[in-house]
């Protein structure tokens, strides 16, 4: 099904550049971590530089996104640098930070702490994996999903706690929880596709800079 689905995109994309159906289209790629602060600050920068240009989004993950670019099927795209095959340009640091229900905590020790998680292969997973090693803070995945509205699903049960970009307003349902130890922002990379406007990548890549400044 996953190959099926690649297949069928390429040639979507083929169709649309023989017959130029989306005239002056530029295709975004956002990971899901923070795409809703991400998308808005590049579509104002990409259209700034190109009036009247159409935008389109893909949210998907790092490594897949990095595949669409280098496929040319989206022009720019913003990724996890760890979770990318390619460095890429970096952009700054996505700050991270622990979020549960209102109220939410963590069951007495020794019991291990319940984490919510995106499944492998997530870096910002294997992120708090190492974090909480370190400082000898026992913790066990109770629930994981494939993207992140899985996540933010099973956090508003109350079962865990999950580690979340913390850039713009929490989740709803979902506060900060300060009883964990603090993790370090996670590096992010942007990438253009082979031939991009070199304008257009130049506004993209400084608007998701000023985001993370």
């Amino acid at each position: 099904m996953e190959q099926a689905r690649r297949i069928l995109a390429v040639h979507d994309e083929a169709v649309r550049a023989l017959l130029d159906v989306d005239g002056d289209t530029v295709t975004i790629g956002s990971t899901e971590h923070a795409a809703d602060q991400f998308l808005p600050r590049l579509t104002a920068a990409v259209q700034e530089v190109r009036p009247g240009c159409r935008v389109r989004f893909r949210i998907d993950r790092s490594a897949r996104l990095v595949e669409a670019v280098e496929r040319g099927s989206v022009d720019v795209a913003v990724c996890v640098t760890e979770a990318a095959a390619t460095e890429g340009t970096p952009v700054g640091g996505l700050p991270l930070t622990w979020h549960a229900m209102p109220d939410w905590q963590p069951p007495p020790a020794p019991a291990p702490v319940p984490l919510i998680a995106v499944e492998d292969p997530c870096a910002i997973r294997r992120r708090i994996i190492a974090t909480l090693a370190a400082h000898g803070v026992a913790a066990t995945v109770v629930g994981d999903a494939g993207y992140l509205a899985g996540v933010l699903d099973i956090a508003r049960t109350g079962q865990g706690v999950a580690l979340l970009a913390a850039v713009g307003p929490a989740p709803d349902g979902l506060t900060p929880y300060g009883g964990l130890p603090p993790v370090t922002p996670i590096p992010m990379s942007a990438l253009a596709r082979p031939g991009a406007d070199p304008a257009t990548v130049a506004a993209a890549f400084d608007a998701v800079r000023d985001l993370l400044r």
